[in-house]
Formats: structure tokens, sequence, C-alpha cells
């Protein structure tokens, strides 16, 4: 969207944000409260997986599909099929028959050994068939009360790995202790696709509003603004224990913390 001459970064919502709502109703609530795309989280509910549904959605409510997050989750290891490849290539096809130009997965598991060994080619091979970004997101070692176990291979932390394209998320930086800010610098143009939400750090992922956690939120936004950054930013939070009245004050909030801080402060340079 122009804003005085220049464009402005696009504030989509990931239908995950309305768990347990479903799709149609996530559609139905960015839409009304001013949300510019959405992303797509493919799980269990069926119209996450029906391109047309989607389309029709997408065109009721006028919102674009700006991204696919694929079924790469623990606990979306049967959606699309159990073979890892295969739930990529589903979510690609997807992607493109809905019009979204991303597609986030995650990092293989330890325990996916094949899969991880052609992990990073595999991505780098459907990126160039598809003319899609793959988007890998950083996630964070699982935490118990006496170690860490170190779940995904490579690596959870995606800067030093061979991907041209990341999503950085904000409530998984603070689970893993990252340093949000120093990531997205050190990502430049391969920073594709950020997940704004925001955590204290505990070894839950949170997914709190941004503003609520100890994330550097604003300054991560403020430095995608100022590089003239051309991904989308997608806010990513659990409303799941919240009434109805709660959940859309949390996601009005969201939105407005998003806007407020993606105004440039200086002239852009492109990163």
């Amino acid at each position: 969207m122009p804003q005085n001459g220049r464009m402005t970064i696009r504030v989509g919502l990931s239908t995950s944000s309305l768990y347990p709502g479903n799709a149609a109703t996530a559609f139905a609530t960015a839409a009304r409260l001013g949300y510019d795309a959405i992303e797509v989280m493919v799980w269990t509910d069926p119209v996450t997986q029906e391109p047309g549904a989607l389309r029709a959605l997408s065109e009721l409510h006028e919102l674009p599909i700006a991204s696919v997050h694929a079924p790469t989750l623990l606990l979306t290891q049967r959606v699309l099929g159990t073979d890892p490849w295969g739930k990529i290539d589903r979510s690609l096809d997807l992607a493109l028959e809905v019009g979204a130009g991303t597609v986030v997965l995650h990092p293989p598991f330890r325990w996916q050994r094949e899969y991880a060994a052609e992990f990073a080619d595999g991505v780098a091979h459907r990126e160039h068939e598809s003319g899609l970004r793959l988007a890998v997101e950083n996630m964070y070692p699982w935490r118990t009360a006496r170690r860490d176990v170190m779940a995904y291979s490579p690596h959870w932390d995606p800067v030093d790995q061979p991907y041209d394209n990341v999503t950085l998320d904000l409530s998984h930086t603070a689970t893993a202790g990252s340093d949000a800010l120093a990531m997205a610098q050190a990502l430049g143009p391969r920073l594709a696709h950020l997940h704004l939400a925001d955590g204290l750090g505990s070894f839950l992922d949170e997914h709190l509003v941004p503003g609520r956690g100890t994330q550097p939120c604003a300054e991560v936004l403020e430095h995608l603004a100022d590089s003239g950054w051309s991904g989308d930013v997608v806010v990513e939070v659990s409303t799941r224990k919240s009434g109805r009245d709660q959940r859309e004050l949390d996601l009005v909030e969201a939105l407005a913390f998003a806007r407020l801080a993606l105004v440039p402060t200086r002239g852009a340079s492109r990163i």
C-alpha cells in the first residue's frame, strides 16, 4: 500500500491466531479489523487444505493470501500425509493455486534423518522449480528442567544455514534466548518473512501479543521499515484462552503495534 509515495509493508494475520476457530472465522476477523492479508496455517480444518475454498474466502473478504504455512509442526505430522516432502510439495501446489508467494516451513526433526540430509538441497530445488519462496523458520531447543534437547536438524537457528529465504519468528527467539534484532540484521536480504509475536523467555513457545514480552519487536519492525524491506509481517499470536471480545482486542492491539512501528524513521535503503 503506498504511503507518502512509498510502499508500506503488509501486515497479515495467521489463521492460527484464531485457533481453535476455523479459517472462515480468521478471514472474517482479519477483514473486519483491517489486516492487509492472510497466512493460512495448513492443519486439520479441511478448508485450509482446499484451494477453491480458500480462494472463495479471499475473494469474499477482499483479502489476499500472502503465505501458506506447511504442516511441518509436531502436531500436524499426519496432515497432508506423513511423507515430509509430500507435505511440502502439496503446500507448494496450494500456494500456487491461491496466489501466495511464500511457503513457511520448519526445519526437519532430528529423527527424520533422510529428509534432514537432503533438506537444504531439496528446498533450493523446489524454490527454483516453483518460483516461490520457501522460508525456513527459526525454532528453538526443547527445554526441560534438567537439559536442552536439540530436536531439529541441522539446527534450530537458520542464520548459518544455506537457505536463501528465512522466516523470523519473535516468539521462537524468546524461547531460544536469541537476539532477534541481531538475527534480522545478520540475515539481511535472506529475511523473507516475519512472524510477529512476543515471549517472556520461558521454555514454552508463548506467542504473546507484541509488546507484552521481552522481545525487541518494535526495534525489529523499525529496522525492516528503515531498510526498505519488501517481505510480509504476519501476526501469529495465541488467543485460544481468550473470549471473543478479548481476542479481538488482542488482534487490534497487535495490528496497531505493527502499524506504528513500521513507519520509516529515515530514508529507506533496501536490504
